[in-house]
């Protein structure tokens, strides 16, 4: 989605946040209370606004361990599914354990910047 000339990841309308939004906007669409394009600038701002508070807000670093299962690089998107991991934040809590894991990896680089 591109907003003042900045281009944003749809990464986040998967999370539950996300989905949340995306269902009431199609509610809203299906009931006729907004447009379709209004829909779509709504999620266009969200794209935004998610990736500039999760840049700008959250400070938190966490390290993890597991076994890398598989990774992928297509379209300048990095792509790796882990397996047994194991999480621990900075704050010293107690380790959170998952089975299996996907990170999707994009760059942070606007376009026609250089390296």
């Amino acid at each position: 989605m591109a907003t003042g000339g900045q281009n944003y990841y749809e990464l986040y309308r998967r999370s539950s946040i996300g989905a949340t939004l995306t269902d009431t906007l199609d509610d809203l669409i299906t009931n006729t209370h907004i447009d379709p394009q209004l829909a779509m600038k709504i999620l266009a701002n969200f794209d935004r606004a998610i990736a500039d508070v999760l840049q700008d807000k959250v400070k938190a670093r966490l390290t993890f361990k597991g076994s890398l299962d598989t990774y992928r690089f297509c379209d300048e998107v990095w792509t790796f599914l882990i397996k047994n991991v194991s999480f621990k934040m900075d704050n010293g809590t107690q380790a959170v354990v998952a089975d299996k894991v996907k990170i999707v990896s994009c760059s942070a680089k606007r376009p026609g910047e250089g390296n």
